[in-house]
């Protein structure tokens, strides 16, 4: 069994589609396809894909497979980063990640604690989805990143706050001129949601409008902030978001709080065990002492 057996094995689940992954993500012919995937199966020794006229779908087997597929890629990842920095032992990185939009809050936090270290340590920033950021942890590419504690990565987790959800409005939206604002006042306007790849915050949103006792069916649905806002704006519909997100508001949308008990997301720093960072352990180490900043 090769690693290139495993890469297809996922491509085709992920897409449904034997054609589909072939033509866009492997770049190679059906055909050729098809038999390194009959070729998987039988190394395995039984059915991973069901066939059909609507696509492919996994089979038990596949779907108990397809978990430590995708955990033997991301450990080959790690070890192939892991001998690339060894390879260059004179001077150290430290690669860091942001939910898009909190650079802006803990960014010079993080600096300063590495602050000591910085003539010896380069040190690499970059902002992404959360998910998105799970992933390069759990695949060596960042050391340690400002996300939300996704579920199904092998990573430790840390609070390191606690972010109140608001309502995001037009600037000239009725429900400015409330000083705070129901969930029950959410009703009656389009409502932008939350889209899967957002699952922690969404699952955050949608169990704060179920004890509210208030049901919403999102106009539309989308995980960038950026895309929130423009969205908040065109529609004139109604959004909740973290309340960081205000630090990035254009002037066609204003934020209100929620009346009483707010609803509110942790906000994490996510590294992995297994890395064995200077920098890292520095960080790691430090982190009562970024949580204090931030009260």
């Amino acid at each position: 069994m090769e690693l290139r057996h495993l890469k297809y094995f996922i491509a085709v689940a992920e897409t449904g589609s034997l054609t589909v992954a072939a033509e866009r993500r492997l770049h190679t012919s059906q055909p050729s396809l098809s038999r390194q995937i009959r070729d998987l199966e039988d190394q395995v020794g039984v059915p991973l894909l069901l066939r059909s006229a609507r696509g492919v779908e996994l089979t038990a087997a596949g779907k108990a497979f397809i978990d430590h597929a995708r955990l033997a890629l991301t450990q080959v990842d790690a070890a192939v980063e892991a001998a690339r920095r060894a390879a260059q032992p004179a001077k150290q990185r430290f690669a860091l990640g942001f939910l898009t939009g909190q650079e802006m809050n803990w960014l010079p936090k993080a600096m300063g604690v590495l602050r000591e270290e910085l003539p010896n340590i380069d040190v690499t920033v970059s902002s992404d989805y959360s998910p998105d950021l799970a992933e390069a942890v759990a695949r060596g590419k960042l050391d340690l990143a400002f996300m939300r504690a996704e579920p199904g990565f092998d990573l430790a987790y840390r609070t390191v706050g606690r972010e109140p959800l608001v309502v995001l409005m037009p600037s000239d939206h009725p429900l400015t001129a409330h000083e705070t604002v129901t969930p029950q006042d959410l009703m009656g306007s389009p409502f932008v949601g939350m889209a899967n790849k957002a699952r922690v915050l969404r699952a955050v949103i949608d169990d704060y409008l179920a004890r509210s006792g208030v049901q919403l069916t999102p106009t539309q649905g989308v995980d960038n902030p950026a895309m929130v806002m423009s969205l908040v704006a065109s529609t004139r519909g109604l959004a909740l978001i973290p309340s960081y997100v205000e630090n990035l508001l254009p002037w066609s949308v204003v934020s209100r709080p929620l009346a009483g008990e707010q609803p509110a997301i942790d906000l994490v720093v996510g590294y992995s065990k297994a890395n064995t960072s200077h920098a890292l352990k520095l960080f790691v180490s430090r982190l009562d002492e970024l949580i204090a900043l931030e009260r």
